[in-house]
């Protein structure tokens, strides 16, 4: 057992006065977890707990008073150590949800995050302003990894269809396991570079691109910095690169009447209005995250 390990599993025992109990474990983590600095101690806590137990939300709360065995404590430890050395919880459990579809993660993709749904807001809000969403849609995701923004875009559009590209086969291929996964049959996947591979039309092209200045890579959180693929985050010395592509790719591909939503990173959404402008697509206003960061950026084909 680890010096951690063996830290939690005293701070259990003391919290439950005899053999460490499941609510106790939970305390004990968070207590740990708190400590170390993570984000979010007590969702950590739980979840951990949940997964080594293969319990859920409901059957972890009504089961605090348990106590645990040598077996079950093992598990936990196991996990909180690898939490505890900045893995994040979803690449521990194996998927993260999204748009309230569970997603499986693996070391080929980011994990998707819950900024990320506000490329999903924004997309949909330009359907919903162009017409039904129960009309047919061609959509393309841009460097999909996990299929997150396709799988959450042909959840709320009954009768559409989409594409997701990523250079990464391993990506292409936890993408298309989740679209099975999830009984997703009007998504598919090509191995190219962003839109390399494709012709048109669509009516939607959305991306997630890498966006993060290669300097800045090395000054990133340690669970992005250490777990996620570079090639996901890497775009370029300033950033920009693989805004310039998708600008370069979005007019032959869209439709007339047809949007682009992108990702913002920090600070961007004025480099990127002008990087889409110089490549006739008019951008309108970045949609704010809950953070209020701008976050997703809407463009059409100039007129």
């Amino acid at each position: 057992m680890t010096v951690a390990g063996h830290e939690i599993a005293m701070r259990a025992r003391r919290d439950s006065r005899d053999a460490p109990t499941i609510a106790g474990m939970r305390r004990a983590l968070t207590e740990e977890f708190r400590a170390a600095g993570l984000d979010s101690p007590e969702l950590d806590a739980r979840i951990l707990v949940g997964h080594a137990l293969s319990l859920d939300h409901v059957a972890l709360a009504g089961a605090g008073a348990a106590v645990l065995d040598a077996k079950q404590r093992s598990a936990i430890m196991a996990l909180a150590h690898r939490r505890l050395s900045r893995e994040p919880v979803a690449r521990i459990v194996g998927y993260k949800e999204f748009w309230s579809l569970k997603l499986s993660v693996n070391s080929s993709t980011l994990v998707p995050r819950p900024e990320t749904e506000t490329v999903v807001e924004a997309a949909l809000a330009a359907i919903d302003a162009a017409g039904s969403r129960a009309r047919p849609l061609q959509i393309v995701d841009l460097g999909t990894g996990s299929g997150a923004l396709l799988l959450a875009l042909l959840a709320e559009l009954p009768d559409a269809a989409g594409v997701g590209t990523d250079i990464s086969l391993g990506a292409l291929s936890l993408a298309r396991d989740n679209a099975r996964r999830l009984k997703f049959e009007r998504a598919a996947f090509v191995a190219c570079d962003m839109a390399a591979a494709l012709q048109g039309p669509f009516d939607l092209i959305v991306s997630n691109p890498p966006y993060i200045a290669s300097d800045e890579i090395a000054v990133l959180a340690p669970e992005v910095r250490d777990f996620d693929p570079r090639v996901a985050l890497d775009g370029g010395p300033d950033g920009l690169n693989f805004y310039r592509a998708i600008a370069g790719a979005a007019r032959p591909l869209l439709k007339p009447d047809g949007a682009l939503v992108v990702e913002l990173g920090a600070s961007q959404a004025q480099m990127v209005t002008a990087i889409f402008l110089q490549a006739g697509l008019a951008s309108s206003p970045p949609r704010h995250d809950l953070h209020g960061q701008p976050r997703a950026l809407f463009a059409t084909v100039s007129r």
